[in-house]
C-alpha cells in the first residue's frame, strides 16, 4: 500500500464543516496507520489566499488549480449554502473535468454536487445531496439519476454525500473501504459519531417534522402518538383524537407535513425502533412491541423499506469495536 493523496475542492463561501469533518475523519484514521499507509490531505482552490467560509472563519487552498495538475486518490468537492444558486465556476469545472476525474474515486460533499453537475459529471450517475437542494439538482440536470433520500451514494468510482454531517459518514465509509470496518469505527468512536450512518440511510426523522400547536388538530395528534406509540392507530382514530373526519385528517397530514398519517406514524414507530437498537440490547421482538409494530417481521419490512438495512444490520453499525 502507498499513501493516499486526498483534494477537497473550496471556494469562497464554502460550508466548513463540509471540509473539516471529512479532514478530521482521515486525520484520526492516520494515527491507527502505519506512515506509508497515511492519508495526505490537500485543499485545492482558485488561488490560495484566504477564503471566508459561510459561517465567518477563514481557511486557504493548499494548492492551486495549477499547482494541482496531477492525479489524486480521492477528490471531493465541498458544499456551500450559495453554490447552487451561484454561476458555474469555469476554473473549477475545467479542473474536475481536467484532474478531478483522474481520481481513483471522486465525488462531493452536500451541495459540492452541483459543482460537479456543472462541470458535466452527473449525467446518468446515481447521486445524491442535501435534501433542501435535491429537488434543485434533479431539475438542473435532469440526466442525473438523483436519490433524495440517501445519507451518501456509490456509482462506481463516483461517491457523493448528503448534507453537512453527512460528509462525515462518506469518509468514514471511504476509510472503511480503504482500510477495513475495524479502523473506521474507531474513527467514530475517537470522533464521538455515536451514528455511523450507512449510504442508504435515509436523511430524515419523522421526530424532526415540524410540531404544530398542540391546540390544533395536528398537534393532539403527534403529541397522543409519541406519548402512545405502542397504539392501534387508524386514520379513523387518528380522527377522533384531532376531532375531524378521516378525510380532513389526512389532508391536514399532507399539508402541513408533507406525509400520510400511516406513514407519520410508521415513521415514529421507526425512530423509536432506532433508538433502542442504537442504545440498548432488548431482543428484536421486545423493541417490536414497545415501538407498536405488530411483529418483528412488520419492523423489519417496515426498516427495509425505508432504511434498506435490517433491524440486526442496523444495529451491527453500532456495535463497539472488540
Amino acid at each position: 500500500m502507498a499513501r493516499r493523496a486526498m483534494a477537497i475542492v473550496i471556494f469562497e463561501g464554502v460550508q466548513a464543516l463540509d471540509v473539516a469533518g471529512p479532514l478530521d475523519v482521515f486525520a484520526q484514521a492516520n494515527g491507527s496507520l502505519p506512515e506509508e499507509d497515511r492519508y495526505d490531505c490537500l485543499l485545492v482552490g482558485a488561488d490560495t489566499q484566504p477564503l471566508r467560509c459561510s459561517n465567518g472563519m477563514r481557511m486557504s487552498a493548499d494548492l492551486t488549480y495549477d499547482q494541482a495538475a496531477r492525479v489524486f486518490d480521492t477528490v471531493l468537492v465541498a458544499g456551500g449554502p450559495d453554490l447552487p444558486r451561484n454561476p458555474a465556476d469555469e476554473a473549477m469545472s475545467a479542473w474536475l473535468r481536467d484532474w478531478g476525474v483522474r481520481a481513483r474515486r471522486y465525488g462531493s460533499i452536500c451541495n459540492g454536487a452541483f459543482a460537479l453537475g456543472r462541470a458535466g459529471l452527473l449525467d446518468g450517475r446515481i447521486v445524491t445531496t442535501h435534501w433542501l437542494t435535491s429537488q434543485q439538482l434533479a431539475a438542473e440536470f435532469p440526466a442525473a439519476r438523483v436519490e433524495h433520500n440517501r445519507i451518501h451514494a456509490r456509482d462506481e468510482r463516483l461517491v457523493t454525500s448528503a448534507g453537512v454531517t453527512a460528509g462525515i459518514d462518506l469518509s468514514l465509509a471511504l476509510v472503511g473501504e480503504d482500510h477495513g470496518p475495524a479502523i473506521s469505527l474507531a474513527c467514530a468512536k475517537a470522533l464521538v459519531v455515536v451514528a455511523q450512518r450507512q449510504g442508504g440511510q435515509s436523511q430524515f426523522s419523522p421526530l424532526l417534522l415540524p410540531v404544530s400547536d398542540p391546540e390544533s388538530p395536528l398537534g393532539k395528534v403527534q403529541a397522543y402518538v409519541m406519548e402512545h406509540i405502542r397504539e392501534a392507530f387508524p386514520v379513523e382514530r387518528l380522527a377522533g383524537i384531532a376531532g375531524v373526519s378521516a378525510r380532513s385528517i389526512a389532508r391536514i397530514f399532507v399539508r402541513e407535513l408533507g406525509v400520510t398519517p400511516h406513514d407519520y406514524v410508521e415513521g415514529v414507530r421507526l425512530d423509536q425502533a432506532r433508538n433502542l437498537l442504537e442504545s440498548s440490547d432488548l431482543a428484536l421482538k421486545a423493541i417490536a412491541f414497545d415501538c407498536g409494530f405488530a411483529s418483528p417481521d412488520q419492523m423489519r419490512n417496515a426498516f427495509q423499506r425505508r432504511l434498506h438495512v435490517t433491524p440486526l444490520q442496523y444495529r451491527g453499525s453500532f456495535k463497539a469495536a472488540s
